[in-house]
């Protein structure tokens, strides 16, 4: 075990998602607090800098995920908003070597599941409805979120992927006829570099698309 500070991480680096140079994190920025935890990864992070290091991480070390990391990630997926609080998912763990392996083979982009320490499949009713289709794939899109940042909150990394294969994802995960897989979360610490802040992400400008009032 070792401990991720923010700031004693911070270096100029690639990221290698956007192409940007990111630039060193100020020391100044991150204010020194108390360990919280002991885990894989004892992370000081606050909410800020989870959501700047977030970053795509589909190439993953060899180390497992705590059992109570892994909980708290799936905790933070709980707890994500969801329309007239319906909580129309379920959240199919895995990390077992051979099943992420098969799990592999879902979808086009879904080869970095079987490296992957734990993933997430997260699991939804189908619906005739359109509506209700738009609102279910809204929540799973904020519960996806959730995992994401409290993933990078314990500096563990994770992307998500789309699966096409649906007969083969219900045969390795069991799941009900009248349910699909919408995607999976893959988690693991990353191979090239932990999270820190990215300082010059490869977004469109603040200008360009914050508009105050009206267009």
């Amino acid at each position: 075990m070792w401990r991720y500070n923010i700031v004693a991480a911070a270096r100029p680096a690639t990221d290698r998602d956007n192409g940007q140079q990111r630039g060193p994190v100020a020391a100044a920025a991150v204010a020194p607090r108390p360990a919280r935890r002991a885990s894989l990864r004892e992370v000081d992070v606050e909410t800020w800098d989870a959501i700047r290091s977030r970053r795509n991480v589909r190439s993953y070390g060899g180390r497992a995920i705590a059992p109570e990391d892994l909980d708290r990630i799936l905790e933070a997926a709980r707890r994500a908003p969801s329309a007239g609080n319906q909580q129309a998912w379920d959240f199919v763990v895995c990390t077992d070597g051979e099943q992420l392996a098969q799990l592999a083979r879902v979808g086009p982009a879904t080869r970095h599941v079987a490296s992957s320490a734990a993933t997430i499949a997260l699991v939804a009713p189908r619906s005739d409805d359109a509506q209700m289709r738009d609102l279910i794939q809204f929540d799973l899109g904020q519960a996806t979120m959730s995992v994401m940042l409290a993933a990078a909150d314990l500096g563990i990394g994770s992307a998500h992927a789309g699966v096409h294969d649906q007969e083969l994802a219900r045969r390795l995960l069991g799941f009900p006829k009248d349910r699909f897989c919408a995607l999976l979360v893959t988690l693991g610490v990353p191979a090239d570099r932990p999270l820190t802040p990215i300082e010059r992400p490869d977004r469109r400008p603040f200008k360009d698309v914050v508009h105050r009032g009206h267009w």
